[in-house]
């Protein structure tokens, strides 16, 4: 049995959270992804990959299955989270990403299944990527005193790179600003 996934696809992990939040069958799983109004706004998977992912979970032992009857219509397959995978997903969940390109992804599906494991480990996770951020800012600033006039390009993509830092930084606070303004509300 595997503590952890074998390829760090994020899709994986969150399958993991929606089974955390309860046993499903597969196509539950499907359509809780695919909704437009939480992650089908990050991604488009398509079925037959799901199912492909659930099998290599079961497998990791990170799931667990039950044949569940349904009456006259054929049993189907319900997903449970093993001990390992809920460990699994609660390493992953709060922790930043690594790098800043992972942000538009990764992040914002730990966001998801964050805000849903609670405020304390949302702020956990925000506060946990502002490092990161600052971290990679820092690196960048540190690489722009080492260019010469000369590097126009290197220079110009550099600045980029602090511009999309910085513009995360602000978002990060946008967010934490948001939930105290909701901790706040009646």
């Amino acid at each position: 049995m595997s503590n952890a996934i074998q390829s760090s696809l994020t899709i994986e992990y969150a399958l993991l959270g929606f089974l955390r939040q309860s046993p499903m069958h597969g196509y539950e799983i499907y359509q809780r992804m695919s909704d437009a109004a939480a992650l089908g706004m990050v991604w488009h998977l398509k079925q037959s990959y799901l199912y492909a992912l659930l099998a290599k979970l079961e497998k990791e032992g990170l799931i667990t299955t039950v044949w569940e009857n349904q009456g006259t219509r054929p049993p189907r397959k319900v997903f449970h989270l093993s001990e390992a995978g809920q460990n699994t997903f609660l390493t992953w969940v709060q922790d930043a990403v690594e790098h800043g390109r992972d942000i538009r992804l990764d992040f914002l599906v730990k966001f998801y299944f964050a805000q849903r494991e609670g405020r304390e480990l949302l702020l956990h996770l925000i506060e946990q990527q502002r490092l990161a951020c600052q971290n990679w800012l820092w690196h960048q600033q540190t690489i722009a005193t080492h260019l010469t006039g000369e590097q126009v390009y290197e220079g110009l993509v550099n600045q980029f790179r602090i511009g999309q830092i910085e513009a995360m930084l602000r978002w990060l606070d946008g967010c934490e600003e948001t939930l105290r303004q909701q901790e706040m509300a009646p």
